[in-house]
């Protein structure tokens, strides 16, 4: 039994979350509209998965924090109008992070849950103060 939770325990952070048949909605503020901001940071992911949900409290601290120089998309790619962005932005698993500059083109991408400390690091290579 002590070899199955190290096999899980180990291979969850790879794969991320698994597919719920909940569709969810997208959380406020899922967009700043904000398109004169230093970075994109968009959020591919779930309101059913436990990283993801976990990201959207960062995602909240990242817009109060820096509204006026990051603009914040959510995609919630297990929902029929997410699904298309999962494909255009070839995520693998989720919360994947995606990071565009002023001209739309990605810097920086990461996969799973994102610790505000380490992304705001990223959001400071573009300038964010």
């Amino acid at each position: 039994m002590k070899w199955l939770l190290l096999l899980f325990i180990s291979i969850f952070p790879l794969v991320g979350c698994a597919k719920s048949e909940s569709q969810g909605v997208l959380p406020s503020g899922s967009n700043s509209g904000n398109p004169s901001a230093k970075v994109t940071f968009i959020e591919l992911g779930s309101v059913n998965c436990i990283p993801c949900i976990k990201m959207q409290g960062i995602m909240k601290e990242v817009e109060r924090e820096y509204k006026d120089q990051v603009q914040i998309i959510f995609y919630d790619v297990w929902t029929e109008a997410g699904k298309p962005y999962a494909q255009q932005y070839r995520i693998r698993v989720i919360p994947t992070q995606v990071f565009l500059d002023q001209k739309g083109n990605e810097f920086f991408r990461h996969e799973g849950y994102f610790p505000k400390e380490q992304l705001v690091q990223i959001l400071r290579q573009k300038g964010v103060r």
